[in-house]
């Protein structure tokens, strides 16, 4: 609702009030959900100075809509991504989400608050016969190259599970969390650190950099600092012409807490090998998180009545699975949702400047993106050797 519309003159008879922004940062981070609160851990466990910059509150963009599945298997495959970038950068990127998870796992353990961070299994089942032999293919070149897989039959899977499919990848040592706690728990560690800065709901403008550092100008005033991140998520990144993406958007629901899950194999997370797939996890209040039915159109849904029509589709599929469970969504959300035309993150300095940098944890493995990428930053603003950065920069 308009308030009042035309040209104000009272406004004009004051000044306008700046917040003072008298302190002189480390990094400045422009974004405060997942990827800016990742990053701002890493680099003050590094000993910087850190500011994040969020014009919502924290977390209250994609991140509260993330379903959290972490997994180290990627929406591109392992031997597709050889055939892609080569053998070595390839199994190189599948060993840093693998590592990843691990590293997202002590980040959870220092926190204040218990973000729900399971190790899990992931079966990863082959919609049609069609996709067996993928399957098999992509078994056998982890099995290769030393992660921790295994590959069940149809019978296998029936034995294990209410619904039978052609084959299943099962890939152990993944992990869920709510994400949601996770950033808020990690800004609640900053917090009490003294070593991050947080302003919310201050939007950052245009940024001037030179050779002692970079101007952010914000709706208040300048913020100062001697590198700046991008970690703006789906939104716009200042960089766009540079790099290949596709924005589009995804659906999901959360159940009603669902008395017995014992018929859910050891609570994996699940998905499926067609495009774009259905996707499903649980909750530690025993409720089923599934998503999926990926649209072009960028921007988040706005018709409450297409997301309850999207979400219904999604219970309709999870029943079908299991049959015997009483599924009846209680949550249904529509996002934004962004991938990389390479499957790949964009993580780095930005190519024609040397205190910009970005981190974009575009696909599937989002919040794995964000955990490796923090640890990339940190080693570039420290000036520190990191041959990984080659694979995920800019102006690949």
């Amino acid at each position: 609702m308009d308030l009042h519309n035309g040209r104000l003159y009272w406004p004009t008879t004051l000044k306008d009030k700046k917040r003072s922004f008298d302190k002189h940062y480390d990094v400045a981070i422009i974004g405060g959900g997942m990827s800016g609160a990742l990053c701002a851990y890493s680099l003050t466990e590094a000993g910087l100075n850190v500011a994040i910059i969020e014009k919502r509150s924290m977390a209250s963009g994609s991140s509260s809509a993330n379903t959290g599945l972490l997994q180290f298997s990627n929406d591109i495959m392992l031997h597709d991504l050889i055939d892609q970038i080569g053998e070595k950068k390839a199994v190189r990127f599948y060993k840093l989400c693998m590592e990843a998870i691990g590293n997202l796992e002590q980040v959870a353990m220092n926190l204040p608050v218990s973000p729900e961070f399971i190790r899990r299994k992931s079966i990863y089942y082959a919609s049609t016969t069609r996709h067996v032999s993928k399957l098999k293919k992509e078994y056998k070149t982890l099995k290769e190259h030393g992660f921790p897989v295994e590959y069940w039959s149809k019978k296998e899977i029936k034995q294990r599970l209410p619904f039978s499919k052609p084959g299943a990848l099962i890939t152990l040592g993944d992990a869920e969390v709510n994400p949601y706690r996770f950033v808020n728990g990690i800004i609640d560690y900053l917090k009490a650190g003294q070593k991050t800065t947080i302003f919310e709901n201050l939007e950052a403008g245009w940024v001037e950099e030179d050779a002692d550092g970079v101007n952010i100008h914000t709706s208040e005033g300048i913020i100062q600092a001697s590198h700046l991140v991008h970690a703006t998520g789906y939104e716009t990144p200042p960089i766009d012409k540079k790099i290949g993406t596709d924005i589009n958007r995804s659906y999901a629901i959360a159940t009603e807490p669902i008395e017995d899950l014992s018929q859910w194999h050891e609570r994996a997370l699940i998905w499926e090998t067609k495009r774009p797939y259905l996707y499903m996890r649980t909750t530690v209040d025993n409720r089923i998180i599934a998503g999926g039915l990926d649209e072009d159109p960028p921007h988040a849904p706005q018709s409450e009545k297409k997301i309850e029509k999207r979400g219904k589709q999604i219970e309709k599929e999870v029943q079908k699975l299991f049959p015997d469970l009483t599924i009846k969504m209680d949550f249904a959300w529509g996002a934004s949702f962004g991938e990389s035309l390479d499957n790949l993150p964009y993580i780095g300095k930005h190519p024609e400047k040397e205190r910009t940098y970005y981190l974009l944890g575009y696909g599937g493995n989002g919040t794995v993106y964000s955990m490796l990428g923090a640890h990339i930053l940190r080693d570039l603003i420290l000036n520190r050797p990191n041959q990984d950065a080659d694979i995920v920069r800019l102006d690949r």
